[in-house]
């Protein structure tokens, strides 16, 4: 199944903000600032109930940005927006019916007839699930093109006052953003229109049991809380990594190449999450250079994250003249989950 284009958009026009060196952040965008704080003070208070007013926020700003990223990936396949088939949205920070993906297909002009699907609270997995159910539905249906969208605005959700005695949350703030990205997916590619610019091969989804304690979110009165656990994380990457790269890329003949011989599109989750995954697999340093990028200029936008790394990528790509001819993605999510796709860079990724 070919890519075409990869639509960002970082939200927020406050965007510089610091992060704790331990995150490896340097700058994020957010869309809550002090305004929305002066709007709705019950933010600033964990007694009072606050979700509903948090919700109505993300569903006020979410719909724009994430058209404003699918813009971008639309302009940059070269087709109409008319000639989107499927939507397929995924989002961790957004709840309601009808679901954002409505005012995202208005906003967008796409058909009336532009089948909708909405996948939810995926976390840092959500690009993943989303870029894999696209995939099926293109192998079903080859004249199909699935716009793909991801995004999420835990700055809103996830505001809370630091709490000393929830570490978790003070590391949460400092290290998530908030952000929208977008692919388009589809078979065939109609050339010279349609310029793919990757080939997802195949998918794998591998569910560690009895981790879902391990990274956890939860909706409350007073928004979202977070659960963390680095030290079993980074437990989890070192013993499962590296089974799990192989069950997905071992039948395909792109193991044996050597992990280094690889391009790595990689959720970049955290430092220590980046740190692990090279170790396990002795990684020349390079090969996770996009995914630090991403997280020191955007921080980790949860699901969105990985579409920005695979912009990063393919930029290196194309001014590094990039020999790498496959490549894998991987992301780690709540459950705990390992998402693995296989890539293969095409010939127009250099045009």
């Amino acid at each position: 199944m070919a890519a075409w284009g990869a639509g960002l958009a970082p939200s927020g026009d406050r965007g510089l903000m610091r992060g704790g060196e331990m995150t490896g952040v340097k700058k994020r965008y957010l869309q809550m600032n002090e305004d929305l704080l002066r709007e709705h003070p019950e933010f600033l208070d964990p007694a009072a109930p606050s979700l509903p007013a948090r919700l109505a926020s993300v569903a006020a700003a979410m719909p724009s940005l994430a058209a404003a990223a699918a813009a971008k990936a639309i302009a940059e396949w070269g087709r109409p927006a008319g000639d989107i088939t499927h939507l397929v949205f995924s989002t961790s920070t957004s709840a309601q019916v009808p679901a954002i993906d409505l005012r995202i297909a208005s906003l967008l002009r796409l058909s009336d007839t532009v089948k909708r699907t909405t996948i939810a609270f995926q976390a840092c997995t959500g690009t993943s699930s989303a870029l894999r159910v696209a995939m099926d539905i293109a192998e079903n249906n080859r004249v199909a093109r699935i716009l793909v969208i991801c995004a999420d605005m835990l700055s809103i959700n996830g505001f809370h006052v630091p709490n000393e005695a929830h570490p978790a949350g003070i590391i949460a703030h400092a290290l998530f953003s908030d952000g929208a990205g977008t692919v388009i997916v589809g078979a065939e590619p109609q050339e010279p229109v349609e310029l793919p610019i990757f080939e997802m091969l195949s998918t794998s989804q591998v569910t560690i049991p009895g981790t879902e304690h391990v990274a956890s979110t939860q909706f409350t009165t007073g928004g979202i809380d977070y659960s963390l656990l680095p030290d079993e994380l980074v437990a989890l990457i070192d013993r499962n990594v590296e089974r799990c790269l192989d069950g997905a890329l071992v039948p395909l003949g792109i193991a044996k190449l050597g992990w280094n011989n690889l391009f790595w599109v990689v959720h970049p989750g955290g430092p220590v999450i980046m740190d692990s995954l090279e170790a396990a697999l002795k990684l020349e340093p390079e090969k996770l250079a996009a995914s630090r990028q991403v997280l020191s200029e955007y921080g980790n936008m949860t699901g969105p994250t990985l579409i920005f790394v695979l912009d990063e990528v393919i930029r290196r790509h194309r001014q590094l003249d990039g020999d790498e001819e496959w490549g894998v993605m991987v992301s780690f999510g709540p459950g705990f989950t390992i998402e693995v796709m296989a890539l293969h860079a095409c010939s127009s990724n250099k045009r």
